[in-house]
């Protein structure tokens, strides 16, 4: 999975975070071997990607550092989401997740943003992206902290309509308990988000099932507007 505006994304991921590191990283001594703590300490130094993962759900406070081991992963962590190498993504809180970054520098926050909008862009359009659709929106707006980007930019078409029933189908049994189906999204930006959700698939998501022959789910959909 690829296109142009990803492979650009990923390369400026690199640009802007490479030589990151956390130099005094002492991290948790029970959970990491010394030998992978060593490498958050050092820049440019190729991590297994299972210590990649590892350190990437990882709760904060087992770092000494989070912001900065977040940014020292960064480069990895940006090319495993795309090519699938973390294996999973929606078992825990994902470590951006966690961390202000949208109070870092300009160049820093910018080139997230466009990596997270021009991987949801290729994903969408793709029959096999690397994980479940859900799971990639999950992480999107969770990182985010918004859902209208991703909603904005989720474009017609055979398999972007399929995605969007598979998301519909794992959203709804949540929408319809008045329940957030964004397990790891837990901050006070969530209910804003979920309200954009509900009128985003109670309004353009409806009409789109219905063209898409998706008449089960879309009759499911349209409880939502009611109290």
């Amino acid at each position: 999975m690829s296109s142009a505006a990803l492979d650009a994304a990923l390369a400026e991921i690199d640009t802007v975070f490479g030589g990151f590191a956390s130099p005094e990283e002492t991290g948790c001594g029970y959970c990491h071997l010394p030998e992978e703590l060593a490498h958050l300490r050092t820049p440019d130094r190729p991590i297994p990607v299972d210590v990649v993962s590892y350190f990437l759900f990882e709760v904060p406070d087992h770092f000494d550092d989070h912001p900065a081991v977040m940014r020292r992963l960064l480069p990895q962590v940006a090319r495993a989401m795309t090519d699938g190498g973390l294996g999973g993504i929606a078992h825990g809180a994902h470590g951006l997740s966690r961390v202000d970054w949208q109070l870092w520098p300009a160049e820093q926050v910018t080139a997230i943003e466009a990596f997270l909008h021009a991987w949801w862009r290729a994903v969408v359009v793709s029959p096999e992206p690397p994980y479940d659709i859900s799971d990639i929106f999950d992480t999107c707006v969770t990182i985010a902290r918004t859902v209208t980007p991703f909603l904005d930019t989720w474009g017609p078409g055979r398999v972007a309509d399929a995605h969007l029933a598979r998301c519909a189908d794992v959203w709804l049994d949540d929408l319809l308990s008045d329940s957030s189906p964004f397990t790891w999204w837990y901050d006070d930006t969530v209910d804003a988000g979920l309200a954009d959700l509900r009128t985003w698939l109670a309004g353009p998501g409806l009409a789109r099932l219905h063209e898409a022959g998706e008449y089960d789910l879309a009759t499911r959909v349209e409880l939502l507007a009611l109290s």
